[in-house]
């Protein structure tokens, strides 16, 4: 008889997870590994070879804390599917992205909004790990996010995803912010459209 079961993802903050498996999810080939979920983090005038790879995952393991579950502060949610590590979500405070803030689009074309508010959290990042993929795993997380940030206070949700037409050319920079189908499926509303191609999404709680 066929196993029916289906299979389970689980979600937790980045710092519940070990260090080995949230490494695991971001692989070693590729944009994740060499990004390190830096690309928003980084100061004026930095560059990722500017920076080396041994800084930036210096900085993404104080960033997530990973390893250590007692309460305290992290950057993103890592998914397990039936125990295995396969996804990975940046959260945080708006505030905690310097390159979202001096951004002259994204997200602040067309809206008066306070840059200094901490409160409006954004999810700037999704990863599945390679063999994973088309399993909702980016649902999942975008979903866990809402729940995360309400959780902490946040008085809203952003995400800004790339508009995808059918048959276009994807380039890869362009896949890691999420698609538009993925917040509206997790309750998020467009409230902005800075450019031909961006959308600004958001929740508020």
């Amino acid at each position: 008889m066929a196993d029916t079961t289906t299979p389970e993802v689980t979600i937790v903050p980045a710092n519940e997870a070990s260090w080995d498996n949230f490494q695991a999810v971001l692989g070693t080939r590729g944009d994740p590994s060499r990004c390190q979920c830096q690309r928003y983090k980084m100061q004026p005038r930095e560059s990722w070879a500017s920076v080396g790879i041994e800084e930036l995952t210096f900085r993404l393991r104080t960033q997530t804390d990973c390893g250590h579950p007692e309460p305290g502060t992290t950057s993103g949610l890592v998914a397990y599917l039936d125990g295995e590590p396969v996804g990975w979500c940046a959260v945080e405070p708006r505030t905690a992205y310097p390159r979202l803030l001096r951004s002259t689009r994204v997200p602040w074309a067309g809206r008066a909004e306070d840059k200094t508010d901490d409160r409006v959290w954004a999810v700037t990042c999704f990863v599945t790990r390679t063999g994973f993929r088309r399993r909702g795993i980016s649902r999942a997380l975008a979903g866990a996010a809402v729940d995360f940030a309400r959780k902490r206070s946040a008085r809203a949700l952003e995400g800004y995803p790339m508009i995808l037409q059918p048959g276009q050319e994807v380039m890869s920079v362009e896949l890691h912010v999420g698609s538009r189908s993925i917040f509206e499926a997790t309750g998020f509303k467009e409230v902005s459209h800075p450019t031909r191609r961006r959308v600004v999404m958001r929740i508020d709680f």
